[in-house]
Order: structure tokens, then C-alpha cells, then sequence
């Protein structure tokens, strides 16, 4: 039922206004642990310092070299992926009504790290750089490899959530067995690679933001944002799918459509992150949990809300990596591991309880 903007009940409104607070208070946060995450290194830069910088103020050549050429442009690229993954694990447990879906529980993150490691061995080798060592395969190309390969594993979860009687967990378990056998299949070429391509297939198994450029910024930003754009716009059929494929039909939902679009831009986007930081697990699993909690199920809000709290997590996450072991740097997938396997395991009893 539509209302006038005179007519919606006030308490209606009141619903709607801290569910937009909410998300509002989580990109001001967003916000202050940007500039903190900026300001935090080997050499500490104030706050005001960073601020100043960000604003284009004049500030020390030194301050500006530091927060433009090093530690923004690794920020951002935090910020982007981790709303990126996050807002793809909402989609798939929306369209698959599974609660534990995931890029990386699901398998799509491994299928999408043997696209790109693919790549690396059929399509070039790799060469060392100053941050390490990089395909020569151009980006475009570890993509649509990383795509085609996430897209199947999507096609096959797809298809078991069309077979009469499937349950979440059958699904995890599969997402599971797939994982497996893609990450098998990774080792497998990284076996008969030979030193450069070898080293370039581990460079990609490790995800690492700092690995990013301003170039790559720009183009994960674009894909993160096309795909929300998309997925927000759909947010009235996730909901309808939620209360279950036969209420969705009789609302006049196309639930296949909007199951395959969901899964393969979901696929889309996760490639995109993985062939250019590496494979980044559970950000995608528990953030829309998080979300969840705060504005409900309601996917006009939790989509905006699940974009925020990932870009939270992994910057967080990314800054804690960077710190723990100065002056080296753990890439931030071994923490989002450390972190998302005992959340993961939450989760699984939690659902058994009765």
C-alpha cells in the first residue's frame, strides 16, 4: 500500500528514521576510522594533520606524500571490497534463503581465485614488482577468467536450491565441497607452474589491500557501486523471496530471474575484488549478520546498511594487520580468517539450537 508523503503513519516514519540513523551513525563512524586507519603507521600522523591532507589543506609535503601515495589509497581499497563482498553475501543468502551464504562459504571466492590463477598459467607467467610479484596477464583478463569460474560455481549452487527439500546446510555443505575442489585445482597448477607462475598463483591467494593502486581503486568503486545500484533496486523482491518462492510468485516476482541476476552479479563482483587483492574470507558471511541486527531484514535498508558494516570490518580489520606485527605487514585475509572462523562456527550452532 502507497501512502502520500501527508498520509504515512507517524509511527511508520519514526520506523523508517532510525533505520536511516542507523546507517547515517555507521557511515560517520566509517568516517573517523578512516582518518584514523590513515593516520596510523610507522610514522604516526595526527588527526588534524589528516584531516587537513584529505581536505586538500596545506599541509607538510611528508604528510602529503604519506597519506596520498601510501596509506589512502589502501584505505579506500578496505573500504571498497569489504562493501563490495559484504553487500554480495547479502544478495546470495537473499535470493538463496540461506543464512550462512557467502562468496567464501558458498565457493565462489575460490572459484574466482582459480579463474585468476588460470589465467596466470595459461595466459602468462608473472614478474617480480616492488610490492611483489604480478602477473603479466592483463587485469581484464584474470577477470573474466575469475568470472567465468565463480560463475559456475554459482550455476551449480543455483541449481541445488531448485532441488525439492534442499536446506541451508546441504547448500554450505556443498559450497563447502566446492571450495575444496577448486582450491584443489589451484594446487594442482601451482604444481606444474614453474617459478614465476608459481609465485604469482600465491601472490593472488593472499589478500591484500595494499597491493591496489589509485587506478584499481577507481575501478572497484565503479563495480561496487554499479552492482548496488542494481541489487537496491531489486531490494522489494528480496524481500518477497524472503517469505518464501511461492508468496514471491504470487507478488508478481520473477524468483528465477531474480535468483540468477542476483547470484551472477554477486559472482561478477566477487571476481572483480578477488583478481585484483586476492581471496578475502567471511567478510561476506558475517557482516550482513551484523547488519541484520541493527535494521532487520528488510533489504531497502539492509543492503545500505550491510555495504557500510563491511567497509567497517575490513578497514578495521586492514589497519589491525598493518599494526600487529610493525614492521611487517600481514596481509589482511590471514586476520579476516582469524576472525570469521570462530563467527562462522557461531553462527552453525546457533541455527542448530531448537
Amino acid at each position: 500500500m502507497h501512502f502520500a508523503d501527508g498520509q504515512i503513519p507517524v509511527a511508520y516514519r519514526r520506523y523508517l528514521g532510525r533505520k536511516r540513523l542507523a546507517i547515517a551513525m555507521g557511515l560517520v563512524a566509517l568516517a573517523g576510522l578512516l582518518v584514523a586507519a590513515v593516520g596510523s603507521g610507522a610514522v604516526d600522523l595526527a588527526a588534524g594533520d589528516v584531516v587537513r591532507s584529505l581536505l586538500r589543506r596545506e599541509t607538510p609535503a611528508q604528510v602529503e606524500a604519506i597519506v596520498w601515495n601510501i596509506r589512502l589509497p589502501q584505505a579506500l581499497t578496505a573500504i571498497v571490497a569489504g562493501a563490495g563482498l559484504a553487500l554480495s553475501g547479502a544478495v546470495m543468502q537473499a535470493v538463496l534463503r540461506n543464512p550462512l551464504g557467502s562468496p567464501f562459504t558458498l565457493g565462489v571466492a575460490q572459484a574466482a581465485a582459480f579463474g585468476a590463477a588460470l589465467a596466470v598459467m595459461v595466459l602468462g607467467g608473472g614478474a617480480a614488482t616492488s610490492s611483489g610479484p604480478a602477473g603479466t596477464v592483463m587485469p581484464g583478463a584474470l577477470t573474466a577468467s575469475a568470472f567465468t569460474w565463480s560463475a559456475i560455481s554459482s550455476l551449480v549452487i543455483v541449481l541445488l536450491a531448485r532441488v525439492r527439500g534442499t536446506t541451508p546446510e546441504v547448500m554450505v555443505l556443498a559450497g563447502v565441497a566446492l571450495g575444496a575442489l577448486f582450491t584443489a585445482g589451484t594446487m594442482f597448477l601451482q604444481y606444474f607452474a614453474d617459478d614465476t607462475q608459481l609465485a604469482a598463483m600465491v601472490f593472488w591467494t593472499f589478500g591484500d589491500t595494499a597491493r591496489a593502486s589509485w587506478g584499481e581503486v577507481g575501478l572497484l568503486a565503479g563495480a561496487t557501486a554499479a552492482v548496488w545500484i542494481v541489487f537496491q533496486a531489486g531490494s522489494w523482491d528480496y524481500n518477497a523471496i524472503d517469505a518464501g518462492d511461492e508468496t514471491a510468485r504470487s507478488l508478481g516476482v520473477a524468483v528465477g530471474r531474480v535468483r540468477w541476476l542476483g547470484m551472477l552479479l554477486a559472482a561478477l563482483l566477487t571476481a572483480v575484488i578477488i583478481a585484483h587483492l586476492g581471496v578475502i574470507g567471511f567478510v561476506g558471511l558475517v557482516a550482513p549478520h551484523m547488519a541484520r541486527r541493527i535494521v532487520g531484514a528488510d533489504h531497502r535498508f539492509l543492503l545500505p546498511a550491510t555495504l557500510v558494516l563491511g567497509a567497517i570490518l575490513l578497514l578495521a580489520a586492514d589497519t589491525v594487520a598493518r599494526l600487529l606485527l610493525a614492521p611487517r605487514v600481514l596481509p589482511v585475509s590471514v586476520l579476516t580468517a582469524f576472525l570469521g572462523a570462530p563467527a562462522f562456527l557461531a553462527l552453525i550452532l546457533r541455527r542448530r539450537r531448537p
